[in-house]
């Protein structure tokens, strides 16, 4: 593939602290991800609530940078966010122009999705909710709808952010969300002219 394209199209995946955001980036990017990986200090521990993700020895302080080549004249490119509270005051800036969002969830840790989907309604940013397989119990469906209050409209998806065909999925879910959206936007505007 060529070294340009016409046209970069921007997502942001979101979510809380240790949800497989910088994994499902990693997973899925074409080329080797920048990222701003860090480890973890016990400094950090005063700030940062790590009692949930027990066995994590990094953290991404900036974003992650994936790419995916769609054809010759289209590519997407992938930001992953921080998780960490301290950090937040960056999404707005990486959601500018941005086509759409995933925010990542951990079933067990529900709460900390509050956030980004507050922050991307706010927003207006379409998004989808991809609920990351920590190999745990599984919370229906259903369940993680209600918690999160998501509209009937967000598509809510299972994934596993180390598989790349199950990232792919993810991606290819908002892709299509986003299309409908827009399509659904403009087939108003048309009844109103």
């Amino acid at each position: 593939m060529g070294a340009s394209a016409d046209n970069g199209l921007k997502i942001v995946v979101v979510g809380g602290f240790g949800v497989g955001k910088t994994t499902l980036v990693r997973s899925v990017s074409e080329i080797r991800p920048l990222n701003t990986e860090e480890t973890m200090t016990q400094a950090g521990e005063s700030v940062d609530d790590i009692a949930q993700v027990g066995g994590k020895t990094a953290t991404t302080v900036a974003f992650d940078f994936g790419r995916i080549t769609l054809d010759a004249h289209n590519v997407l490119y992938l930001f992953g966010a921080p998780g960490q509270e301290r950090f937040w005051f960056l999404w707005d800036r990486l959601f500018s122009g941005t086509l759409g969002a995933v925010v990542l969830v951990d079933t067990r840790r529900i709460d900390d999705s509050w956030y980004a989907i507050d922050r991307l309604e706010h927003h207006g940013t379409p998004f989808i909710v991809a609920c990351n397989d920590f190999g745990g119990p599984v919370r229906a469906g259903a369940d993680v709808r209600e918690a999160l209050d998501l509209d009937p409209d967000v598509p809510l998806v299972d994934c596993d952010a180390r598989s790349r065909e199950s990232a792919k999925e993810v991606l290819i879910t908002l892709v299509r969300h986003v299309q409908s959206r827009y399509a659904t936007a403009a087939g108003v505007r048309g009844e109103l002219v």
